[in-house]
């Protein structure tokens, strides 16, 4: 079997065949005293991420603290059966069986705050939730074209893309680390600046002095060292624990039966649209850093696997379902690559769903620590990138400038965010997020330089060979 170490130097390649005594990493299943710790650092790194989304669309509905928590609740439930059905899935039929985390995006809730703004109480979240179950059938509908479009997104365009997904997070983790709400009199304060270093020294300590596993679970040695410092000073939240229930399984349609309105839908579906392509990027990310090669029926099958959930969420209460880059970070990071890990996680995942008071625990975590993990956490994504560009003949200068535009048309809405606040609202949709728009020139500037004419298509078995 392949140490870790020894997977950096090589690069993707298929599954060994059947019969041989060599396991992948990707299929390695690791003992409990491994796999526990591993998969409580996916958790940890995704958990803000997939209570944002329910959390913001709760109070722009005007729901109670109940209300809230069962959003929440489903929109944990939700994520862990959607990457039980990515790691685990059913052979030929559904999930890429990687190392690969699905819960509630939030490229969605800026459609779903303007659907809730132009719909009574009573109203907003049944025309959200129809919406969204559309969009699932429509992500059904499409995904198999993303898997056939394979050909068109070789190491040149998944680099650039890679590269966006790390850089685009960035600011995720910084505004963490000023303590994660804006309204808040202490945001930015110096208080939470310290804390958020301190966190990341922890972690960068670990990896220089540390071997083996220790330095595996570095992050979450970090979160926790993290945690504990805070509690002196009154940074750790636990009022979580007492208003939390004890068990609250969701209940179908429990905010009331879907409503399927044209526009709601269309703006949904285009949206979905923005999280296909990212999630078939995530998809050749985790691929390249595996070793595992991402075939067009690996895209296809995970794609039904986004479809589905976000189909079935909104049954209980869930948000549309995609990828979450941040765990793409934790794989590459921590070289554990196991899919049996994040399994793991997404089995956790539907328990904390269950019991909500075990969630209000993993929220103790205060956000300025997270931050300082996060810095870590989504550089190692972009770090990611970088490796599999410097492998995609960047000597060439076509590529150069494929690369160049890419990354620029990719960090727009980074360095002005209202760069396209006068173009259609689908336009926004899809170039405000750097990581689809950036893979939109790339794919784009990759057809015209090699593909298109006979120079065309030398330029693209050169870039194809040289990678």
């Amino acid at each position: 079997m392949a140490t870790p170490d020894e997977g950096l130097e090589r690069g993707p390649c298929s599954t060994p065949p059947e019969g041989t005594e060599t396991v992948h990493p990707v299929d390695e299943k690791l003992h409990p005293s491994r796999l526990a710790p591993a998969a409580l650092q996916h958790i940890a790194a995704m958990y803000a991420g997939v209570v944002t989304p329910p959390l913001i669309i709760g109070q722009a509905c005007h729901l109670d603290t109940a209300g809230r928590t069962r959003l929440i609740a489903a929109s944990l439930l939700i994520a862990g059966v959607a990457t039980l059905l990515q790691t685990l899935g059913v052979k030929g039929f559904v999930g890429n069986r990687l190392p690969f985390v699905n819960a509630a995006s939030s490229a969605g809730i800026a459609p779903m705050l303007a659907i809730a703004e132009t719909n009574a109480r009573g109203d907003q979240l049944p025309a959200i939730y129809g919406a969204v179950m559309v969009a699932g059938v429509f992500c059904l509908a499409v995904g198999p074209f993303f898997g056939r479009l394979l050909r068109f997104f070789p190491p040149l365009v998944t680099g650039v893309v890679i590269t966006l997904i790390g850089v685009t997070l960035m600011p995720v983790p910084v505004e963490w680390a000023q303590g994660g709400d804006k309204t808040a009199a202490d945001f930015g304060s110096m208080r939470n600046l310290a804390l958020a270093a301190f966190t990341l020294v922890v972690i960068l300590l670990i990896q220089r002095f540390a071997t083996g596993f220790v330095k595996q679970v570095a992050l979450l040695f970090g979160l926790l060292i993290g945690t504990l410092a805070a509690i002196p000073f009154g940074m750790a939240d636990f009022s979580s624990l007492h208003s939390a229930p004890v068990a609250a399984l969701p209940t179908p349609f429990a905010f009331g039966a879907p409503q399927f309105q044209p526009a709601a839908i269309v703006s949904l579906c285009l949206v979905m649209l923005v999280l296909m392509t990212e999630s078939s990027a995530g998809m050749l990310a985790i691929g390249e850093i595996c070793e595992r090669e991402c075939t067009k029926d690996t895209i296809t099958r995970g794609l039904r696997t986004d479809g589905i959930a976000t189909f079935l969420g909104p049954v209980f209460g869930g948000l549309p379902t995609s990828a979450f880059a941040q765990n793409v970070g934790v794989v590459s990071l921590t070289k554990v690559r196991s899919r049996y890990v994040v399994a793991a996680a997404g089995a956790t995942l539907l328990v904390l769903g269950a019991f909500p008071v075990l969630g209000a625990v993993v929220s103790l975590v205060p956000m300025p620590v997270l931050g300082g993990a996060g810095i870590v956490l989504f550089g190692s994504i972009a770090v990611s990138g970088i490796r599999t560009l410097s492998e995609a003949g960047l000597d060439d200068s076509s590529n150069i400038i494929l690369v160049a535009v890419a990354l620029g048309a990719g960090i727009i809405p980074l360095a002005a965010p209202s760069f396209y606040e006068d173009f259609p609202a689908w336009a926004q949709t899809v170039l405000g997020s750097g990581i689809s728009a950036g893979a939109l020139v790339a794919v784009t500037l990759n057809l015209f330089f090699h593909h298109l004419g006979t120079r065309g298509g030398a330029n693209a078995a050169a870039a194809l060979k040289s990678s």
